[in-house]
């Protein structure tokens, strides 16, 4: 514990006596030196927290120089005013008018006496903070030899519980998506469903990210945990001190081994997602028996470790086309280990592999797997493709559709599901951009922003007047109103299928073409 004034009365050896401030709560202050001055105005030479000493020898001891030098003490953080006393000095008691001030804004004034030499006591407050240090210095090697033995033998488990009984700290490890994998201590599950706000930002910045989150009534450190890779998340009660490093250390160590342990396995799931592919359905649901897998479905997942625009080969010659897809998709080889070791981390029930030379990888997911949020995590902005959710005896087939999606998803800019529809996907593949962009630009010209997400609100909830009133926060009658302009400036009428249709795929269409425009794509005789 650090060093108070209330310790430094209780020296023997000072012989310190308090003359104001006795009720002060300021007794339980840590003292962070001890300084000496005579100036009359030394706050500004102050940091905070010291014991300033003087004999007064400059200054005035009427009532109102006494509170302006007690207030600039006060106004500098001072922690304490002391006096020195003796024949030889200026006061042999402490003066009533300094005295008074001190009570008066509630600064400890403590008197030295003649025999104690203000060096002493500031030797005293050194030699008190060496020692804290010292047993600060031994208190975390203690705790570190405690860490180190647990994960010697209790992994990420052992790690936690050692951390929560020498610190009293609750701890808490997550996976890549935020869900808690091991926690320690009373509040730990608490304290890491409120810290997870922090996730996606820190996803982003890798083992770069760290955050302090402010929660209600405390503080808590969150910290990414792996060597080579994010691994996972530690959530800490607390701001980040000494010991912290440490954990977060043992932890990423723990973690890497832990993947690394289940390497021979992925290998093993993948080499049966391999062979399930080209069984029929009873072999099928052996392979994924003998795994261990139980999931009314299978979803199938491919997701291209191509740059998108290499992925579409669009660049201007063949040659430069050549080039910029070979570059993509050793790039993307060289990352899809790592995506695909990522996703079978964070899908125990999943089945992964790369294929087609690491250009692409492939899953798949079993029915309780939130395949969008997967996506978004691991695979922002790539394109990826999402089959049906089938019989898990015919999984392949929901692979196959997975994979027959990813040029389109190049094109779109985001992830495209096999029960979006094929029309859209088809033109999106066949017809040029410039063609599509025209397309929706024929359709849609004469409709502005809000005729146009009123349009897509009604065509997006089946027609229905009151459905697509509440989605969009206006009176039904306000929504009719703005149909019946609709038809009049398109020129078709929403009772037809056929024109309903045609308004639909203007506006995916138009969705395409600003994906792409976010994307900075051109038209190819622009370039």
């Amino acid at each position: 514990m650090p060093f108070t004034l209330a310790e430094l009365l209780a020296t023997p050896a000072l012989r310190l006596s308090l003359a104001a401030g006795a009720g002060s709560s300021s007794l339980g202050r840590p003292i962070s030196a001890a300084h000496v001055s005579e100036l009359t105005r030394p706050g500004s030479w102050l940091q905070g927290g010291e014991l300033l000493m003087t004999v007064g020898l400059l200054l005035p001891m009427d009532a109102p120089s006494c509170r302006a030098y007690v207030a600039d003490l006060r106004a500098a953080n001072a922690c304490a005013l002391g006096l020195g006393l003796g024949r030889e000095l200026p006061y042999q008691v402490a003066p009533e008018p300094l005295v008074a001030a001190a009570a008066e804004a509630g600064l400890p004034l403590l008197t030295v006496p003649e025999e104690v030499p203000f060096i002493a006591v500031t030797k005293a407050v050194f030699a008190a903070q060496a020692a804290e240090e010292r047993r600060a210095l031994e208190t975390a090697l203690e705790v570190q030899r405690r860490l180190t033995a647990a994960a010697a033998t209790g992994g990420v488990t052992g790690i936690l519980d050692a951390w929560h009984r020498a610190t009293g700290l609750a701890a808490g490890v997550l996976d890549l998506l935020g869900r808690p994998l091991v926690t320690a201590g009373d509040a730990a599950d608490a304290l890491v469903d409120e810290a997870a706000v922090v996730l996606p930002t820190m996803a982003r910045h890798g083992l770069r990210g760290s955050a302090v989150v402010d929660l209600p009534g405390r503080r808590a450190s969150v910290q990414p945990v792996g060597a080579a890779r994010l691994r996972g998340y530690a959530v800490v009660a607390g701001v980040p001190g000494p010991l912290l490093p440490v954990l977060v250390s043992l932890l990423s160590l723990e973690m890497e081994r832990r993947h690394l342990a289940g390497d021979p396995e992925r290998r093993r799931r993948a080499a049966v997602l391999g062979r399930l592919l080209a069984a029929d359905a009873g072999r099928a649901a052996e392979l994924l028996a003998g795994l261990g897998v139980r999931t009314r479905t299978l979803r199938g997942v491919a997701i291209s470790t191509i740059p998108p625009r290499a992925a579409e080969g669009a660049a201007g010659s063949a040659a430069e086309t050549a080039a910029g897809t070979a570059a993509g998709t050793a790039a993307g080889a060289a990352g899809a280990g790592d995506l695909a070791a990522d996703l079978a981390l964070a899908l125990p029930g999943g089945l992964v592999r790369v294929a087609s030379g690491g250009a692409v990888v492939e899953l798949l997911a079993p029915d309780d797997a939130d395949v969008a949020a997967l996506l978004a995590r691991f695979a922002p902005g790539r394109p990826a493709g999402v089959g049906g959710a089938v019989d898990p005896g015919i999984a392949a087939t929901s692979l196959r559709q997975a994979s027959a999606l990813l040029p389109a998803s190049a094109r779109a800019g985001r992830p495209l599901f096999a029960d979006e529809g094929v029309t859209s996907r088809l033109l999106w593949e066949l017809a040029p951009p410039e063609v599509l962009r025209g397309f929706a630009d024929t359709v849609l010209a004469a409709l502005d922003d809000k005729l146009a997400d009123t349009l897509r609100a009604w065509l997006e909830q089946n027609s229905s007047l009151e459905a697509a009133a509440a989605q969009l926060g206006v009176h039904r009658h306000t929504v009719r109103n703005r149909l019946e302009k609709i038809e009049r400036l398109t020129g078709r009428s929403l009772a037809v299928a056929a024109d309903r249709h045609e308004l639909w795929l203007a506006l995916r269409l138009r969705d395409v073409a600003v994906a792409g425009a976010a994307r900075g794509e051109r038209d190819p005789e622009r370039r």
